[in-house]
């Protein structure tokens, strides 16, 4: 019997955070060993060309994500890892998705109108390139041309997921079924604040703020050390009045897998800078065989090249008989 496929990428637009880690990557890597599922986790290449960038950025960007995949422990032997601008497909699956999918439901969209600046919905001045407003369209492409039954999202996604349903749905009412409804799989992992400003999230926009996973040793100490916590020297969670040391505990506990309340315990009596330096060892060793694998894998192109045509050969033999079956249904295979 066959795997119900899974699908998810992620855009190779700077370095990767702890945050992006713990939401994205390191529940890939999961998902990939529960062997429950035929994996299918693309680098989101095209979606990232909605940010400014050089060519030369992108190149190393692309490169670099990639080997973050295989260092974190993305097996091409179980997963098929592949580069989304190399399965022609997709784009060609967005346009036809573009022509039934309702312009309201886009507008709605929230992160389009957090990106564009809009604060009212009536309002036809947008500060935002194209790519952003039809982003979630690319987005079902990418997933229904797979014919993929999962999706592992975070909660800031779910609502371009549930268009990914609406033009599936569409699609199959006018033209015959077609495709596969896509479900999401949600990651039990906590919200990760910015160590500076524990009001707002992580994000490599703030880069004194986040822990990127490629950090030396010495950043992320110093980092640490200097995170916002409270006044009070209590190491207590609670997100109300110790948002910063609430904060610091959630990475703790997500990494060592240890509940709150036994770190509560464990650190009772002991002041922030013991807890800080505690932690800063713990970020460290967590991702030390990670910095010594990337390392390595960086300096092996011919790893990542084979990876990537691999992956975009059985990507694209999938996506091209899709690709013929959607245009006969549309009437266009005459």
């Amino acid at each position: 019997m066959a795997k119900p496929v899974l699908i998810s990428g992620i855009q190779p637009s700077g370095k990767l955070h702890l945050g992006n880690y713990l939401g994205a990557l390191k529940n890939f890597v999961e998902l990939q060993n529960s062997d429950k599922y035929d994996c299918y986790f693309f680098i989101a290449d095209y979606h990232s060309l909605t940010e400014d960038f050089t060519p030369k950025e992108k190149k190393a960007q692309i490169k670099d994500l990639v080997a973050s995949y295989l260092a974190a422990g993305l097996d091409p032997e179980k997963s098929t890892i592949f580069l989304q601008s190399e399965v022609g497909a997709t784009t060609e699956l967005m346009w036809v998705l573009s022509a039934i999918a309702p312009f309201g439901e886009l507008r709605r969209m929230t992160q389009f109108k957090e990106k564009a600046n809009i604060k009212d919905d009536d309002s036809l001045e947008v500060d935002a390139n194209v790519g952003l407003f039809t982003y979630p369209i690319l987005m079902a492409a990418d997933i229904i041309l797979y014919n993929a039954k999962f999706v592992p999202v975070g909660y800031d996604q779910i609502q371009h997921l549930e268009l990914a349903r609406t033009l599936a749905r569409k699609f199959n009412k006018n033209f015959g079924k077609t495709f596969i409804e896509p479900q999401p799989l949600l990651a039990s992992t906590p919200r990760l604040m910015s160590l500076d400003d524990p009001t707002k999230k992580m994000s490599k926009s703030h880069p004194d703020g986040c822990l990127f996973i490629d950090d030396h040793p010495a950043h992320l100490e110093e980092k640490i050390k200097r995170a916002v916590t409270d006044s009070g020297s209590e190491i207590k969670y609670d997100l109300e009045n110790k948002a910063g040391i609430s904060n610091l505990l959630s990475i703790m506990s997500t990494l060592s897998g240890r509940p709150i309340a036994e770190l509560e315990t464990n650190f009772g009596g002991q002041n922030y800078g013991e807890f800080k330096h505690a932690l800063s060892d713990l970020v460290s060793d967590y991702f030390k065989n990670y910095r010594e694998n990337k390392k390595n894998i960086l300096q092996n192109n011919e790893l990542i090249r084979q990876t990537l045509t691999d992956g975009a050969n059985k990507a694209s033999a999938i996506a091209i008989k899709k690709i013929a079956d959607i245009k006969n249904k549309l009437g266009l295979i005459i």
